[in-house]
């Protein structure tokens, strides 16, 4: 992906609402951003607007799938969670071979809140 296409996925997701922190296009796609929900778990509905920019890209031709790996920010260097897509579910979902529901229970299975990893860790140390 050339910087072009860079710039263009990040005005795209900006233009969707997603508050873009950083992001390399590269394989992965590490893209990190910050929440418009700073609460303590991210926000499902975020997910989705990164996923449909990317799926839209993706039938126009404008970006290839590859796994996109996420952080969701609260604010700098205060992350709330992470989670990831595989490019296999972009494709699948492409092909008709994986419904949206599908896709969605595939990304949000992958989703960790930071707030469950320490509600975990103190748990755990007690």
């Amino acid at each position: 992906m050339t910087d072009d296409a860079i710039t263009g996925l990040e005005g795209d997701l900006r233009t969707n609402g997603i508050d873009v922190e950083s992001i390399d296009a590269g394989d992965p796609l590490d893209l990190t951003y910050t929440t418009s929900f700073p609460g303590e778990r991210v926000e499902h509905g975020e997910i989705g607007r990164v996923c449909n920019t990317l799926i839209d890209r993706a039938e126009d031709g404008t970006w290839d799938p590859v796994r996109v790996e996420a952080t969701v920010v609260r604010f700098a260097g205060d992350v709330q969670g992470t989670w990831h897509a595989d490019a296999e579910w972009f494709e699948g979902l492409l092909s008709y071979r994986l419904s949206e529901e599908d896709f969605s229970e595939r990304v949000l299975g992958t989703l960790t809140n930071t707030v469950d990893e320490n509600s975990e860790e103190s748990e755990g140390s007690a």
